[in-house]
């Protein structure tokens, strides 16, 4: 379900990414398009990155935020898109003293 809240802070990570754009900055803009299992943001989430990697909202944590990062700042350089996909089995969770597994999609695009 989503609240208001969630889409406050969906319009304030666009316009963030609106704000940077104007300025002259390049900017790519991820979103989560899917999610089964567990996930640490919900579909429709967003993350805004400029340039210099400066960013606003989230689309996960840990190292799965760092990569989509790093994939938004090369695709700034040759524009376009991806779609990213990360996840981990309820079996290597249990392992790391997680409760469930889960897998996760993003869409990552140039704003430029």
């Amino acid at each position: 379900m989503t609240t208001d809240l969630d889409i406050a802070a969906k319009d304030d990570v666009i316009a963030h990414a609106l704000e940077w754009q104007n300025s002259g900055r390049k900017v790519a803009l991820a979103t989560v398009i899917q999610t089964w299992g567990s996930a640490p943001r919900p579909m429709g989430s967003q993350l805004a990155i400029d340039e210099k990697g400066n960013m606003v909202g989230s689309v996960s944590g840990g190292c799965v935020e760092g990569a989509v990062v790093q994939e938004a700042i090369e695709l700034m350089q040759s524009g376009g898109f991806k779609t990213l996909e990360f996840g981990v089995t309820d079996d290597e969770a249990w392992e790391v003293g997680l409760a469930c597994g889960g897998r996760i999609r993003i869409f990552v695009e140039s704003m430029t």
